[in-house]
């Protein structure tokens, strides 16, 4: 491993430990003190506030533009977060409070129109790949809650048709769907990301090249730290480390359905399925789009990905979710 090599990675864990795994060990402690009912009481001024900080990224001086797409809010030079992940437990919290209640048409308009304002707010970032997870989410959430599958239907047909004007509208997410059908097409151009990726897998083959060996995060493969972490962990630790990572996830989602299964108290289980939701189908995002089973979207993989926003979010997810259980 180069000088270099290894300066960069320890800037990326020291920044890790000190803006995601420490403050997110605060609030994993913090939420085990408080009294899980709490969080449906305050679940409407959450939404709400999480829904200040979207329109706040459009604001001079508030918003952070990085390669043409602001999804970063900076509190006067003192610290930054990104909202659309604050949102994610924060909506989570307000399904499970108010999807318990779904029981008239009133109310899937209204869930429709909430989905609708976040979708705009999320989409203008532009960040398609988190919207795709919030609005996943929302439906096993209004799925689960009981929700009359015509009216699941019907919105899940308005996405899909509101999904494809973002894509039709936008060369680069058509592009993305033209590279996942012909990922041979411009390999150094459009089809790059996903081929630097399929390329690391394949050369960890079954146990991998080692931990720290891998080549292509070496300048080659896009966001290793980031986005792109699973085919760093498919060159490294090869199909035994993938299957491994895939199993942990899978545990997660259903020590968390057995959670949901076990309890009368319908705010908590809810909220274990949305929870479970939010880390089950971003990462299968993150991992099927990274070996070319959908197409190519840039979210980050739960717990493991660089990003100290996600790791604190996901660290208080779970903090929230022990409470539940421990009641």
């Amino acid at each position: 491993m180069s000088q270099k090599n290894f300066g960069s990675n320890f800037y990326y864990l020291n920044h890790q430990f000190l803006y995601g795994f420490l403050p997110g060990l605060f609030l994993f402690l913090a939420a085990l003190k408080i009294d899980y009912k709490i969080w449906k009481k305050i679940s409407l001024p959450l939404i709400l506030i999480s829904l200040g900080f979207l329109v706040l990224i459009f604001l001079p001086n508030f918003g952070i533009t990085v390669s043409g797409a602001k999804r970063w809010l900076n509190f006067f030079d003192l610290f930054s977060f990104q909202p659309s992940e604050v949102l994610k437990l924060i909506l989570i919290i307000y399904l499970a409070s108010w999807l318990k209640q779904l029981d008239k048409v009133g109310s899937v308009i209204a869930f429709l129109v909430i989905l609708s304002l976040i979708g705009f707010l999320v989409a203008a970032q532009p960040d398609i790949g988190t919207l795709g997870i919030i609005v996943g989410i929302a439906l096993v959430m209004f799925f689960i809650s009981g929700g009359e599958m015509k009216h699941f239907l019907s919105i899940a047909l308005l996405i899909a048709i509101g999904f494809s004007l973002l894509i039709i509208f936008e060369p680069y997410r058509f592009n993305r769907i033209f590279t996942f059908i012909n990922p041979d097409f411009d390999v150094k151009g459009i089809s790059y990301h996903l081929n630097q990726s399929l390329i690391a897998i394949g050369k960890g083959g079954i146990f991998g090249l080692g931990f720290g060996k891998g080549e292509q995060k070496l300048g080659l493969l896009p966001e290793p730290v980031g986005d792109s972490i699973f085919g760093v962990i498919g060159e490294e630790l090869g199909f035994v480390g993938m299957t491994f990572t895939i199993g942990l996830f899978l545990l997660f989602i259903i020590t968390c359905f057995n959670a949901s299964k076990k309890t009368k108290d319908k705010f908590l289980s809810l909220y274990a399925v949305g929870l479970s939701s939010w880390v089950g189908i971003q990462a299968f995002t993150n991992i099927a789009s990274l070996t070319g089973l959908i197409p190519l979207t840039g979210v980050p993989l739960p717990f493991i990905s660089y990003g100290g926003t996600s790791l604190v979010m996901l660290m208080a997810g779970v903090g929230i979710l022990v409470n539940m259980s421990k009641k």
